[in-house]
């Protein structure tokens, strides 16, 4: 797992915990950006890689 400022890229091997495993990064994301979990998007970036951040222009900071 790598982490940016208002991003995190998550490599997930276990298929049965991707819902989870992406809905706690949501709420990790939103709450470190300061902005609505609507507003985090989740990207597929390569096998069984997800980058999940805050779309452009909406962190609190």
């Amino acid at each position: 797992m790598s982490f940016e400022s208002h991003s995190m890229t998550l490599k997930i091997w276990d298929h049965a915990t991707i819902d989870h495993t992406l809905e706690t990064a949501i709420s990790h994301v939103s709450a470190r950006a300061n902005a609505p979990k609507d507003r985090v998007r989740v990207t597929r970036s390569g096998p069984n890689q997800f980058t999940v951040s805050v779309a452009d222009g909406m962190s609190g900071d």
